[in-house]
């Protein structure tokens, strides 16, 4: 889910107008993978390094991870300024929490690999993948004269999570989050509708394809058939869509209501409908093609550095990213990604953070992956009934909660392997317990801010735009209260 970014090259800056602050180069990653990845022929040891085993290691490992986690959440309310200039530092400091005790117990060579491993294998394309969606979607402004009323809000919100299926939660957010900021500028009761955003653009709207998600894309590359989800998913997404949507639509009335009564006007400037940079609608397009090339093409061809596997096609996958990435920064005009507010903060903050968290996650996946040999064996027992079938309750809640703190997309393997792995048996008879992990792993990313990379971009990008959002826990109230009854409920209608 994260990633880190370096500053852009001055020759970037001054071509695309971004302020020396601010830069990222997206192609920086690229690079810092490609040498990496020539380092191995350099570091022969480290190939041949073995992994952690998950059934060794003790809670305890999982402080690290923990402790990043409570900072995001308490740092920003108790010392916002000290967050705000060193959350990057913070992140470092906590994954050095983690990985030099690797290194001291495991040996240097086994740690090395571990982060190498995440890091090249998750972090960089997950972050070339998720920035490349955010300088694209950057790119495109959509002018007009929309005023937030609750009719137009909803709107925007269930164009979103129909979107999120076609361009994945991340190009889906992107690409609506200004124009809703825009539409709600002069209303003073708002950030319920960022929430709502949230549940339903960045996350739960994402259920249909594995376009939609990364952890559907990943049942997609073991042999989840394109089409399974949209068959199986399309009821649960179609219900939770329209009761999280009836939910917003009554809250939204009821705070509009309220803004009128202290004077809201409508703005009398009114714009003709429009799109600038549209060019960047292509550039989607080939974002989502490359996607679908990755994932249907087999090539047989494999490169091995440092104990990864590297295909043929995801090398191109992220090849065409930076590529589309670059044409976007080339044939995007200035005037364009200053119309829609762009900076590249809320990439830079997800990529620091991401970085922390997934250093720390390492050793919580190992113990997740020994299963009941493993220090979260009392919770891994609660997915097996007595007579050895499979509880899909369990199997929805847990992958869920799961994925609303760690990563979601290694979160659904993990149970994707624990159901048995075999995708024949589980499109099948295993159908229920499939869609009970699909369902967590993708509606449960709303729960909190770090379930999902489009979530702490939506509230980085709304937060520099004068929006207040929740805190960390703020936040989970919401989710808890709105999200929690309407998850029991699809537990209730479509699992048990």
């Amino acid at each position: 889910m994260d990633r880190t970014f370096q500053r852009t090259p001055f020759l970037i800056r001054r071509s695309f107008g971004c302020d020396r602050s601010m830069g990222v180069s997206i192609v920086t990653l690229s690079i810092v993978r490609s040498v990496a990845v020539a380092a191995a022929s350099l570091l022969p040891a480290v190939a041949m390094a073995g992994g952690i085993d998950g059934a060794q290691l003790s809670v305890a490992w999982a402080v690290p991870f923990a402790g990043i986690l409570l900072s995001i959440a308490f740092f920003p309310l108790f010392a916002p300024h000290i967050w705000h200039h060193h959350f990057g530092k913070i992140a470092v400091f906590w994954a050095l929490c983690c990985a030099v005790p690797l290194g001291v117990v495991y040996g240097l060579n086994t740690a090395f690999n571990e982060v190498v491993h995440i890091l090249l294998v998750d972090y960089i394309p997950f972050i070339i993948f998720v920035g490349s969606l955010f300088i694209v979607a950057g790119g495109i402004h959509i002018r007009g004269s929309f005023v937030g009323r609750p009719i137009v809000n909803t709107a925007m919100l269930a164009l979103g999570a129909v979107l999120a299926n076609f361009m994945g939660t991340t190009g889906a957010a992107m690409l609506l989050i200004r124009p809703l900021i825009g539409a709600n500028e002069n209303r003073t009761r708002k950030v319920h509708t960022f929430i709502f955003f949230i549940f339903l653009v960045a996350n739960v709207g994402g259920s249909l394809t594995p376009l939609g998600d990364p952890p559907l894309f990943l049942g997609f590359l073991k042999g989840v058939s394109f089409f399974w989800t949209a068959e199986h998913l399309l009821l649960p997404w179609l219900v939770t869509c329209s009761i999280l949507l009836a939910v917003y639509f009554l809250i939204d009335s009821f705070m509009f209501a309220r803004d009128v009564k202290d004077g809201f006007k409508t703005p009398e400037e009114k714009k003709a409908f429009g799109i600038d940079g549209g060019i960047n609608i292509l550039l989607l397009a080939g974002i989502v093609a490359s996607v679908l090339i990755s994932g249907f093409w087999r090539s047989g061809v494999e490169l091995h550095f440092l104990g990864v596997h590297f295909s043929l096609e995801s090398l191109l996958r992220d090849g065409l990213f930076l590529m589309l990435a670059t044409a976007s920064l080339l044939f995007t005009t200035r005037e364009t990604r200053e119309a829609n507010h762009f900076s590249w903060d809320p990439i830079l903050e997800v990529g620091k953070l991401f970085f922390g968290i997934f250093i720390c996650i390492v050793p919580v996946l190992a113990m997740l992956r020994a299963g009941m040999d493993g220090a979260f064996a009392p919770v891994v027992a609660l997915v097996t009934n007595a007579d050895g079938s499979f509880n899909n309750t369990f199997f929805f809640w847990l992958t869920g909660l799961l994925s609303a703190f760690l990563d979601n997309a290694p979160t659904y393997l993990a149970f994707f392997n624990l159901a048995g792995g075999d995708p024949t048996i589980l499109m099948g008879e295993g159908a229920k317990t499939l869609m009970a992990i699909s369902m967590g792993s993708v509606f449960m990313g709303a729960v909190s801010y770090i379930g999902n990379a489009p979530n702490f971009m939506t509230v980085a990008i709304c937060n520099e735009r004068g929006i207040k959002m929740p805190s960390f826990f703020g936040y989970i109230v919401w989710s808890v209260a709105i999200l929690f009854p309407t998850f029991l409920l699809m537990d209730m209608l479509f699992l048990v």
